[in-house]
């Protein structure tokens, strides 16, 4: 019974003085200074020990501007305390009194103490810190390291040569540190990432990795050989980025995680010649049968996509090849509905993709691989305008997987066939609901849609333009370019004083551009900048017109003032970052 009696003081007298402490910090932080005094001071009486009260203490007294008593206390703590920590604040005090030479003094006898007592230093350097004394803090760091050569204070020191702009020795400590903590590979690309840029010829760009050369020459580690990859990709120099990934794997024969990864940033970024060989590499050295068949698929994928109309049927072929020799196998599956893709929308046999893609739904597959089947199944039923079966197989998926991505993403499915149909109500109630989606991009594209049709279901009672252009955009997806383009040019011509305008001139010149007719798109951009710079796509076209002189029609000049203009008008744009990226590349900036 005692034992628990004095269990319950114990746990209440500390529960007590912990709220005493939050107590005290909420008065410090309200800047309720005598309060806080009082409090601190109670607790530092309770716990002597405790150098967190000792420096609020202290703190208070300077915000109070009782700098000779704040003087007293640390001249008391340094002679009571071996830490020259305390000579560091003592010398701020001064400063903060105004006599700076006598603030200068106290800094550099805290250094001097180091030579005691280097297992001090780490203090000193921090105390330093503290006060944003940086050139002290890496001189306390630096005789710390020295002293104690076991002593690992290289991510502090590379942290403050970055402050101070020693670039070369900052790179250098973070590698020196990557070698005792190789773990922290990550945070340290982090770090690197605020100096170094797309611009393989900035300063930093060449000395990270002239520093990254002679550490692969001295010390070989595949570490280095990572981090020079790293760097490559972050300037797109994506087949050097290769050459060392190839490199960390022929060295490891391990993983071949790290192309695969390229792989799908150089898909991601369109670079479709390193893609093709990065792609076949794996297809060549990987082990696993899944790697191999992803890598076919999406070599496939790439090559269908600068392919001409005569290369299909042997693209169907290889696709064929592909699929027999793994047939057995359950990663099979995704160059299945890849190859149905193709069969519907580039070979135009849908029925034979449906069939095909039916008959696999009867194969020994899970839950989440029918979704995959059945969402290509309703794509390929709505290319054919069969939008009453699509449907049945989306609303299948939403209800044998609640709640997953693929559930989401045949919701936002139904709401796009029955946008399509023209049922705007329906389409606009499930557009509702994927605003919320765990998946960003269905979230975006849902949105995206939803502000299309709410901007513009109510302008006509018959909401006959808006019909017209939901056609237009099923004829876009059914690849019929040019009747897209002639049922928007109706709405360009018969419903000029309607909202959707701008829309209809931004798919059209969409639309232009795949079809390469390059100028008829410029000029349906310029439209929506000269008519419709308030709306909501005019980001978008200054964004896409800037793309075509700078990518197509060789007018760099036009091309940065249009990114000028995202950067100075639009800075709440998505294509913010890229556009002043891309200006400053024009202007010939050096990005470092």
């Amino acid at each position: 019974m005692k034992y628990i009696l004095y269990l319950f003081i114990t746990l209440f007298g500390f529960q007590s003085f912990s709220q005493n402490e939050e107590l005290a910090k909420e008065y410090f932080d309200r800047g309720e200074f005598q309060k806080a005094l009082l409090s601190y001071e109670k607790l530092y009486k309770e716990k002597k020990g405790n150098s967190n009260y000792f420096n609020k203490i202290v703190e208070i007294h300077q915000q109070l501007e009782n700098y000779d008593i704040s003087e007293k206390l640390l001249v008391g703590k340094s002679k009571k305390n071996s830490n020259p920590q305390y000579l560091v604040d003592l010398g701020y005090n001064f400063y903060l009194k105004g006599f700076q030479n006598e603030a200068e003094k106290h800094y550099e006898r805290a250094v001097l103490k180091i030579e005691d007592r280097p297992v001090y230093g780490y203090y000193v350097a921090r105390r330093f810190e503290a006060y944003a004394l940086i050139n002290f803090a890496a001189r306390a760091y630096e005789r710390t390291m020295e002293l104690r050569p076991d002593a690992n204070y290289h991510a502090q020191l590379a942290r403050i040569y970055g402050e101070q702009g020693l670039l070369e020795k900052m790179f250098v400590h973070y590698l020196d540190f990557l070698e005792i903590k190789s773990s922290y590979v990550s945070q340290v690309k982090r770090s690197f990432s605020d100096y170094i840029t797309e611009n393989a010829d900035g300063n930093n760009n060449i000395m990270l990795r002239k520093i990254l050369i002679k550490k692969m020459q001295s010390q070989p580690n595949v570490l280095w050989n990572q981090l020079l990859s790293w760097l490559y990709i972050q300037q797109r120099d994506y087949s050097k980025a290769f050459a060392q990934e190839k490199a960390i794997y022929l060295r490891e024969q391990g993983s071949l995680s790290g192309i695969l990864e390229l792989g799908n940033v150089t898909l991601k970024e369109n670079y479709p010649d390193i893609s093709q060989v990065i792609l076949t590499y794996l297809i060549d050295n990987a082990d696993d049968i899944e790697t191999i068949i992803e890598a076919h698929k999406k070599r496939l994928e790439l090559q269908i996509q600068f392919a001409e109309p005569k290369v299909y049927e042997e693209i169907n072929q290889k696709y064929h090849d592909i699929i027999i020799t793994y047939e057995y196998s359950q990663e099979v599956i995704d160059i299945m509905i890849s190859h149905a893709h193709f069969k519907a929308f580039y070979l135009n046999k849908s029925l034979e993709a449906i069939t095909y893609l039916k008959k696999m739904l009867k194969m020994n597959f899970n839950d989440f691989q029918n979704a995959r089947i059945k969402l290509e199944l309703g794509d390929i039923l709505v290319f054919q305008q069969k939008f009453n079966e699509a449907l049945i197989y989306y609303s299948q998926i939403q209800a044998n997987l609640k709640n997953s991505v693929l559930s989401q993403e045949a919701r936002f499915r139904v709401a796009k066939t029955s946008y399509y149909k023209g049922d705007f109500k329906w389409a606009e109630s499930q557009l509702k609901v994927l605003k919320a989606s765990t998946s960003q991009l269905i979230a975006n594209d849902a949105l995206d849609l939803k502000l299309l049709i709410s901007d513009n279901k109510y302008e006509d009672s018959t909401q006959t333009a808006l019909k017209l252009y939901a056609k237009a955009d099923l004829y876009a997806y059914q690849n019929k370019t040019i009747e897209a383009i002639v049922l928007l040019d109706d709405i360009l011509e018969n419903h000029k004083t309607e909202t959707i305008v701008d829309q209809a001139l931004y798919k059209q010149a969409q639309l232009y551009e795949k079809q390469k007719e390059y100028l008829k798109a410029e000029k349906n951009y310029k439209a929506i900048i000269a008519n419709y710079k308030e709306d909501i796509l005019a980001d978008d076209a200054y964004f896409a017109l800037a793309e075509l002189y700078n990518n197509v029609l060789s007018r760099p000049i036009e091309a940065q003032g249009y990114y000028e203009q995202i950067i100075f008008n639009h800075a709440d744009s998505i294509h913010f970052i890229e556009a002043r990226r891309k200006f400053r590349e024009l202007r010939g900036d050096d990005l470092n």
